[in-house]
């Protein structure tokens, strides 16, 4: 969903072993799967009354957290989405259109209406993270030393407060996805040249965000820093997935809750 890679290597002899960009795509879609599935598929099963419901509040809870496992690995896929692409507005604007194109269904499948402004989709968030990353490569472009970093510090500061603000990707009342999103990708877009550091560091930030986007981070491990696609026309597809999901999700509450 948030890859834009015009020169990044595709997979080829002696580089198929690990995880390729499709693949982490392929997982992360996996784990998404399943933050639709907890305001849907679980009442559908265990019942709509998480109040008295011991066991629905369980499974939807459940499913919402291993949901969070795809975020570091949206997350990394942005970060490398702004290093290889070739016009970083063009794919800042693919992003909010996908974005916009998600709300209303996302509105549906979390809230049961069609417009709620308690949280707004995570593809805003990354969209925020996305914007946060070119505003700091300007900063650094234009001033360098204490400035270029204060600058920077700004920046981000002012990427986690209106991800805050706008309750973007705001989750059970306890995590905020814009605000890790933004964490994630600055980790992997500072830190990529220092493997062990940028891992650990992501790997710390998972933990003390209820635990399983770690379990995100330990999938990158496994990356092979290809593409993977044998159709260029793959990485489009990958940008339907979500909406796709969400739709499916909509549907199945209109007709079946």
């Amino acid at each position: 969903m948030a890859s834009s890679s015009n020169s990044m290597p595709e997979t080829g002899p002696g580089q198929m072993r690990g995880l390729s960009n499709l693949r982490l795509k392929v997982i992360a879609g996996i784990f998404l799967s399943f933050q639709v599935a907890s305001t849907t598929v679980v009442p559908y099963f265990f019942g709509t009354d998480l109040k008295n419901n011991f066991g629905a509040l369980t499974a939807a809870v459940l499913s919402e957290v291993v949901s969070w496992c795809a975020v570091p690995i949206y997350a990394w896929l942005l970060a490398e989405g702004f290093t290889w692409t070739a016009n970083k507005w063009r794919y800042l604007l693919r992003l909010v259109i996908l974005a916009l194109v998600c709300e209303v269904p996302y509105d549906v499948v979390t809230f049961y209406r069609p417009v709620d402004w308690a949280s707004q989709n995570p593809v805003f968030g990354l969209a925020l993270a996305l914007l946060v990353l070119i505003l700091i490569d300007y900063v650094r472009n234009r001033w360098s030393g204490a400035k270029a970093w204060i600058g920077a510090v700004a920046v981000a500061g002012s990427g986690i407060l209106w991800a805050l603000l706008l309750h973007l990707g705001t989750r059970q009342g306890v995590i905020n996805i814009g605000c890790l999103l933004i964490g994630f990708t600055l980790i992997f877009s500072l830190l990529r040249l220092r493997e062990n550091t940028m891992m650990m560091t992501a790997g710390l930030l998972g933990a003390v965000s209820l635990v399983t986007p770690a379990i995100g981070v330990a999938f990158l491990h496994y990356r092979n820093e290809t593409l993977g696609y044998l159709n260029a026309n793959t990485r489009w597809f990958c940008y339907a997935v979500y909406p796709l999901l969400l739709m499916l999700g909509a549907a199945w509450r209109t007709l079946l809750l």
